[in-house]
């Protein structure tokens, strides 16, 4: 199955000895069978069918229900975040008119 290879190495000549593999012997023949060599049948392979999703009025329910959930929360995470950036926008415009009063009063020299 697996040889391992002898790497081939040069003489101080500088020829280089080829590496010799073993070969197999063609003299052996088969040996005969009394049997038929044709392939067996594939069975052909049986469709599954998936049964369809029903739902039952509970289980309806209980999937609005969820997916309502969903949505509000995601929309209140949403306006959170919405909320806080204009929160932060605003704070910063009044640091800088703030900012900008203390400037103009020290170059005024109130």
């Amino acid at each position: 199955m697996l040889r391992p290879r002898i790497p081939v190495n040069p003489l101080p000549t500088g020829i280089v000895t080829p590496l010799v593999l073993p070969t197999t012997p063609t003299d052996i023949e088969p040996a005969a069978c009394h049997h038929d060599h044709t392939p067996a049948p594939v069975p052909a392979a049986p469709r599954v069918q998936v049964p369809a999703v029903r739902l039952t009025p509970s289980g309806l329910v209980t999937l609005v229900a969820g997916g309502a959930g969903l949505v509000l929360i995601v929309g209140t995470v949403l306006v959170s975040m919405l909320l806080a950036v204009a929160i932060t926008g605003a704070s910063i415009a009044v640091v800088a008119v703030v900012l900008r009063l203390l400037v103009r009063d020290m170059q005024k020299g109130r």
